[in-house]
């Protein structure tokens, strides 16, 4: 494996959303079609100009959907990568815009800036060092120096992190960076896009899914040959299927159904 695909979570009003996405933060509309499993409902596909895997953030707009819950066996947050010094940038930004968000802190040695979306969904911006090196693209009045890059990567909320941990690197190839408190990194480092935490919470009430939940997050396999070869490597007894839905590349992913959150693998080929 190298690094997160996409990232694809439950939303409510679907205008509000496509209003944030693209207006607040900049993201580019990649693509709209419709939840192959619910015909009658958009999918909305954020991502850079070109829409390059680990860039991509998908919704389902479900506009009567009750508020989800985080808790443990859910994704507690999604972190995109910006430019280190444009931390202060957006901070002011969320100041004008009215978006609900938290002072910025440190994180691994890296300042975040937490932030929530209109249904509550648990966002961050981490600021990196060569980010500003990456390219950049912006649908909004985002200074272009500023914009978001792509995926950080994201925070699984569980009871105790051992047979996950086991998957991130058995099967996923991950490798275990540092700890922080109660919470472990696991980081494909070739990646800018590798980072998945995960936060030991023993005691929290289970995550119930709804607007603002993660419906499930997607790796990028490094081609068509290896989901194959790294669903044979799974040894804990999970069911592995195929689906037949791709995301923004011509791929089939290979979806895992894990003891944390829900997982798909998705071929490089765009």
């Amino acid at each position: 494996m190298s690094s997160l695909h996409h990232v694809t979570a439950i939303a409510g009003n679907s205008l509000r959303n496509l209003d944030f996405y693209r207006r607040t933060l900049g993201l580019r509309l990649v693509k709209r079609t419709v939840n192959f499993d619910d015909p009658g409902t958009y999918h909305f596909y954020y991502g850079d100009k070109t829409g390059r895997p680990g860039t991509v953030l998908t919704f389902f707009p479900w506009e009567h959907a009750g508020k989800g819950r985080v808790g443990v066996g859910e994704t507690q947050q999604t972190a995109f990568r910006v430019p280190a010094h444009s931390v202060g940038y957006w901070t002011h930004r969320f100041v004008e815009k009215g978006v609900s968000h938290q002072a910025p802190e440190k994180r691994f040695g890296e300042s975040v800036l937490p932030f929530s979306d209109p249904d509550g969904m648990s966002l961050a911006l981490v600021g990196v060092s060569d980010a500003a090196n990456e390219p950049n693209w912006s649908g909004s009045d985002i200074q272009l120096e500023h914009a978001i890059r792509g995926f950080h990567g994201v925070t699984l909320l569980l009871n105790e992190a051992v047979k996950t941990g086991a998957v991130l690197g058995n099967v996923l190839g991950l490798e275990e960076a540092a700890r922080e408190g109660s919470v472990i990194r696991y980081r494909e480092a070739s990646s800018p896009a590798g980072v998945v935490d995960i936060y030991e919470a023993k005691g929290f009430l289970p995550g119930r899914q709804g607007r603002g939940s993660v419906h499930h997050i997607a790796f990028r396999a490094k081609d068509d040959a290896e989901p194959p070869g790294s669903a044979t490597a799974l040894i804990l007894g999970r069911s592995i299927s195929v689906s037949l839905e791709a995301c923004c590349s011509k791929s089939r992913p290979t979806h895992l159904a894990l003891p944390s959150t829900s997982l798909s693998i998705h071929s490089a080929t765009r």
